[in-house]
């Protein structure tokens, strides 16, 4: 997956004159910070240097992961149109292009973020590419939500793992209520960003909230430690994201877990891939999570005729009708 067109230009000219040492020391920096998952009171991104480090080394896969998180979304709720977005923790406003890009006629959006400096950015980025009428607000998503009107589609992509764990039911509640049909939380996919996810999913399900996805069940998570749920995009690199990252290879996947929950009830959903698939000749073993709230893995061969057909055509974080 690549960065639509407009952004990456628009990404290209906010890098264009910036020193190549001292971006890749700000990635360092940044890469460090998000790995540690420090919550030291300091943005990750209140510089400058940060913004651009980020733009060049993580909003493309940022960006892949939170656009497969949406075609899931959309899969699951094919009647689904939103007119309004509420993004939390916007950045430099990834949820916003993904967003337009999967619903062309969004018309407004409201994006949230603390650090001035990554909304310069995001303003810089979306400036006339954008159609939908969009207000960025200054504002800590942990104590500065009041008065902001709810949405058709509030996300938060990347950010829980920035809230103290004993603020996440609070902001959570916050979100729910903010939310008019639908609420897509996106997170890395590391075994804690997985537990963020699960405590998420459980708090709305006791509220009422019915999941579309990834689960296709609100039974709860058959997977134990060390196994964890997460899905990976395949992610192009550009060629200054190579230098900064010093990486060879014109790619990277980006693994990253999801939940979209909604007001409305949902439809039968159909099993999901929840790993690589192992192949063979002539046959396939996928890793199944389940409607009846069980994960297995299961061989599909020759013999079951189009089953076999859309078994060996699924791939991973794929429905399995």
């Amino acid at each position: 997956m690549e960065l639509p067109p407009m952004l990456r230009q628009g990404v290209d000219g906010l890098l264009e004159k910036v020193p190549l040492p001292a971006l890749k020391q700000a990635a360092k920096t940044l890469s460090e910070r998000y790995r540690a998952e420090l919550r030291d009171g300091r943005l990750h991104m209140g510089e400058d240097m940060a913004v651009k480090a980020y733009l060049a080394t993580r909003l493309p896969a940022t960006y892949a992961a939170v656009r497969a998180s949406l075609e899931a979304l959309a899969d699951a709720r094919p009647d689904f149109r939103p007119a309004s977005l509420l993004d939390i923790g916007a950045g430099p406003g990834t949820m916003l292009w993904a967003t337009t890009d999967a619903w062309p006629e969004l018309e407004r959006a409201v994006l949230v973020e603390a650090s001035a400096a990554v909304r310069k950015a995001g303003q810089s980025l979306a400036g006339d590419a954008i159609a939908a009428r969009t207000d960025w607000i200054a504002g800590d998503a942990t104590i500065d939500l009041d008065g902001i009107e709810p949405a058709d589609l509030v996300s938060a992509a990347y950010m829980l793992d920035e809230i103290v764990p004993l603020s996440l039911p609070k902001l959570i509640d916050r979100l729910w209520r903010l939310t008019a049909d639908t609420l897509l939380i996106v997170e890395p996919g590391t075994p804690a960003g997985w537990q963020r996810i699960l405590a998420a999913r459980q708090q709305l399900i006791t509220v009422g909230a019915h999941v579309l996805a990834p689960c296709p069940h609100a039974a709860p998570c058959p997977l134990a430690p060390p196994d964890w749920c997460h899905f990976a995009r395949r992610v192009a690199r550009s060629r200054l994201h190579r230098l900064v990252k010093e990486a060879e290879v014109p790619w990277e996947d980006e693994k990253f877990i999801y939940l979209a929950a909604s007001r409305r009830p949902t439809p039968a959903r159909p099993a999901r891939v929840i790993a690589p698939p192992k192949g063979g000749s002539g046959k396939v073993v996928l890793k199944l999570c389940r409607p009846d709230g069980g994960a297995r893995e299961q061989l599909f061969s020759k013999r079951d005729g189009d089953v076999f057909k859309a078994a060996r055509r699924a791939d991973w974080g794929d429905t399995l009708a």
